[in-house]
């Protein structure tokens, strides 16, 4: 799908503002209401819209602990790696998971409420899915930023 300015303004918009009224969103980009409403709707039907979220704040929830795990399956198979995404998506602690080129396999962003929490996350949850072989952890001391609006 091609995106044109006013495309781009309603995504800028929309990032800032997920919740914004379709009034307020056709004032912001100096549309109409009913063709902004149209954009909207072709832009959620391509996909370029996946959802709408609210964004929560880990720590306000009692979630302290953030880390980075990478995972090594035990052979990377497309089979192996099936299970493994199955089985991934599953865990509610897991914010994230990429599949990467180079040493591991994978990228699993994880929050836990402690150290204690990530350790049972870990031994539990994580390392029981057969097909892991290694696991290393990199834990996030401060998040210096998150970029969440995409540059559109």
């Amino acid at each position: 799908m091609l995106l044109d300015g006013v495309d781009r303004k309603i995504l800028r918009v929309l990032q800032r503002e997920g919740r914004i009224s379709n009034a307020e969103l056709s004032e912001q980009i100096n549309l109409s209401p009913t063709p902004c409403l149209r954009r909207v709707k072709k832009l959620e039907d391509a996909g370029v819209i996946n959802r709408y979220v609210a964004e929560l704040d880990p720590a306000l929830l009692g979630l302290k602990v953030s880390a980075y795990v990478f995972v090594r399956l035990e052979r990377n198979s497309t089979v192996n790696a099936e299970r493994f995404e199955e089985a991934i998506r599953t865990l509610q602690q897991v914010e994230e998971c990429s599949v990467l080129s180079g040493e591991y396999d994978y990228l699993v962003k994880v929050v836990a409420e402690d150290l204690e929490d990530y350790e049972r996350f870990i031994k539990q949850r994580l390392a029981a899915i057969e097909e892991v072989d290694t696991i290393n952890t990199t834990i996030i001391l401060k998040q210096v930023m998150s970029r969440q609006p995409l540059p559109v």
